[in-house]
């Protein structure tokens, strides 16, 4: 890897974040050297702080590597954001990964841009910056965008403008956070495509997204056949009396086959009318965790 990869164009909204003169400070510290471009500089990195906002938790091991070794080679082509929270403390707002490869490739400075920015605007431009990466799966960007209407109080209107998506785009993102947990695992495991999922989040009954579901991983189907499979299973009315030979629903055998499939273990769906209960059998603590696991990666 020769060289970092080149930033693509945030929002408009990100951009005056960024780029406003009145969100950067100048800083002239003994312990830094001064800028050769304006508006950086370079900082300790023991001085630097991750940011407790950031919405990113996961890192491949292997790209920070690479990373890490062009950083030792060519240097840190792309400065990282911090902001100043006391004399010689900073706290990162975006920037995570070039600050971690940076650590590896056992740098004791690192150039940033240093903002101002409060605890809401510093959240705001660490999930926007966030969500504009590469590397990320359509149900990490789903969180990302639904932060944003929750935690800084966007109205999806304002979080396509920031972002410069259109508001379908967005809309069709956060839907993704409706679909079944074993699903949204599907779409993170890239066992099935964004158009899979576009196709699944069209079909109101879960039951039913679940049961097209099983079809694209049993049969690989493609998704013109998916959406072909949508829209028949949007013509059927809710069918929890189609018995499967052991008194439970079609439905519910597919959702048992599934979940198996997904925890490695015997799953059971019983109902009594609208109520029931799904039942997960393990048979040693290391299963059980593994589950646990498992369950909690879907949430």
């Amino acid at each position: 890897m020769n060289q970092t990869p080149k930033k693509k164009s945030l929002g408009r909204g990100l951009s005056a974040l960024l780029d406003s003169d009145e969100a950067i400070e100048t800083v002239t510290h003994s312990s830094m050297h001064s800028a050769s471009h304006g508006g950086t500089s370079q900082i300790l990195i023991e001085q630097i702080e991750v940011n407790p906002f950031q919405p990113r938790t996961r890192f491949d091991e292997k790209a920070l590597k690479e990373l890490s070794d062009s950083i030792i080679h060519y240097g840190l082509i792309q400065p990282i954001t911090v902001r100043r929270v006391s004399k010689d403390k900073y706290q990162l707002i975006s920037g995570e990964r070039r600050f971690k490869a940076s650590q590896v490739a056992g740098l004791k400075e690192i150039p940033a841009y240093v903002r101002l920015a409060d605890d809401k605007g510093m959240l705001e431009m660490a999930l926007i910056e966030n969500t504009h990466r590469e590397d990320l799966d359509a149900i990490e960007i789903s969180m990302g965008y639904q932060r944003l209407i929750d935690e800084c109080g966007l109205t999806q209107e304002e979080l396509s403008e920031k972002i410069g998506k259109d508001r379908s785009t967005v809309t069709n993102y956060l839907r993704l956070l409706k679909l079944p947990p074993v699903i949204q695992l599907a779409i993170r495991e890239k066992k099935i495509t964004m158009g899979h999922a576009r196709a699944l989040i069209n079909i109101d009954n879960p039951i039913h997204q679940l049961t097209v579901f099983d079809k694209i991983l049993d049969e690989s189907l493609s998704v013109r056949a998916t959406e072909e499979k949508a829209k028949e299973a949007k013509k059927k009315q809710p069918s929890n009396q189609a018995q499967g030979k052991n008194g439970n629903s079609i439905e519910d055998k597919s959702i048992e086959k599934n979940l198996s499939g997904l925890l490695s273990s015997k799953v059971k769906v019983s109902r009594a009318g609208n109520k029931g209960k799904i039942v997960i059998a393990f048979s040693s603590d290391d299963q059980f965790r593994k589950i646990l696991e498992l369950l909690h990666a879907g949430q």
